[in-house]
């Protein structure tokens, strides 16, 4: 979790305006719920290397030096990370460490960072690398290994920022912590569904011991208009519900003075961050129904996955958006969710309004806006009354439910 400076700056970012965001994430409580690292998205180095090869820093944008910049945001609770590229330059231009691995490792730690987000812009020639795109990254990675062991240090966390392609879930998942699985985000609908429908199909990677990145938070990044941006209230609550409950790397990329207070409660939802969080389980939630009248398991880029569930160690977790442009009525059976005992009762707890709102027998229906979201915490409440005294069914779910004889049950 943290901050990450593109999409609200781009290259027009320096010392003030880090510090600026550092004060501001101090002040609006977001290091103390958990925001504490701030990524140097590309542009922070001098275009050109030093006579010796190595990176230089920018004294104009950066006047008190990398190093004392960086032991300042640590005084605040905020760690610093370094951005750099598998080939001979960063995206923005700037010098990539293609060949320069063990050296710009050496500058980031002497800067101060622990962090190193590495992306995969100008790609030398084949017969020059001869690898693929992993072979690339191994590159890096090896020399993050063999400096920790060297210097006897934790090594740098590893982020691997391929945008999606090549199946990074099968590969990056041996080298780094976490792996993009899209291209770039952009502050509107269309693309938090298409991210959305991409992670409903790449779940399973997610654990302790990598993340899919699913990018930035978009949460009120341009701060005019809604108060969340280019995306409406209700919008705003749905990235960030998926993105923490998908278990995404949480950086914000929001110019946070010019936020509004509803934005910045939106990042600063607790019971929601403790999910992606947790300490016992790693993995992301999972879809078990879409919905809507699309067929399941099949990718539908502005109607993904609406229902979705997961373990937690504070209970089971349900996530329910709406992808349709009207209100609608999401209705499921508990039982759909592999992390649901059959036969019991369950206390809900919004995660949104955090609010107890009752005990849920077998099913539930919920409400939702337009692009809306519902996060829900169901906790064990003892076993279901008698379902004859009820006028229910033996089996919520009735298919293949047998007597005692082997005979079917039938509803």
């Amino acid at each position: 979790m943290g901050y990450n400076t593109f999409n609200a700056f781009g290259c027009e970012y320096n010392e003030e305006k880090l510090l600026s965001m550092a004060h501001s994430m101090v002040e609006e409580g977001l290091v103390e719920a958990g925001y504490n690292s701030m990524i140097f998205d590309d542009c922070f180095t001098q275009k050109r290397r030093g006579e010796d090869g190595e990176l230089l820093e920018d004294p104009e944008r950066f006047p008190s030096g990398m190093r004392a910049l960086t032991d300042k945001l640590k005084t605040l609770g905020i760690s610093a990370s370094a951005y750099s590229d598998a080939g001979y330059k960063t995206c923005a231009g700037y010098p990539g460490s293609y060949g320069h691995e063990e050296q710009d490792l050496e500058t980031f730690s002497a800067w101060g960072f622990d962090y190193l987000k590495y992306d995969n812009c100008y790609i030398p020639f084949d017969a020059v690398t001869q690898e693929n795109v992993y072979g690339r990254y191994e590159r890096m990675a090896k020399a993050i290994a063999a400096r920790a062991v060297n210097m006897n240090e934790q090594p740098f966390v590893f982020s691997i920022c391929q945008w999606g392609w090549q199946n990074p879930w099968v590969w990056a998942k041996r080298l780094g912590h976490s792996w993009r699985i899209n291209g770039d985000i952009k502050p509107w609908w269309e693309s938090l569904t298409a991210i959305i429908d991409n992670a409903s199909f790449q779940y399973w990677a997610t654990d302790f011991y990598g993340h899919n990145d699913m990018d930035m938070l978009e949460v009120g990044n341009t701060g005019q208009g809604d108060p969340v941006g280019n995306l409406t209230y209700d919008e705003a609550k749905s990235h960030f519900t998926a993105w923490a409950l998908l278990k995404s790397p949480l950086f914000i990329s929001t110019n946070l003075p010019n936020a509004t207070q509803e934005a910045r409660d939106i990042l600063k939802n607790s019971d929601i961050i403790k999910i992606n969080q947790d300490p016992n389980v790693g993995e992301s939630i999972a879809p078990f129904r879409w919905g809507s009248g699309q067929l399941d398991y099949v990718s539908n880029a502005t109607h993904p996955a609406q229902y979705w569930s997961g373990n937690s160690s504070y209970g089971v977790v349900f996530m329910l958006l709406n992808t349709l442009d009207t209100p609608q009525d999401m209705f499921f059976n508990l039982t759909e969710s592999w992390a649901i005992r059959s036969g019991r009762l369950y206390d809900v707890y919004d995660m949104w309004t955090h609010t107890h709102n009752g005990t849920a027998l077998r099913n539930m229906t919920v409400r939702l806006p337009p692009h809306g979201v519902a996060a829900l915490l169901l906790s064990d409440a003892g076993p279901e009354p008698e379902p004859s005294a009820l006028g229910l069914p033996y089996c919520a779910i009735y298919w293949q439910c047998t007597w005692p004889n082997g005979t079917y049950y039938s509803n």
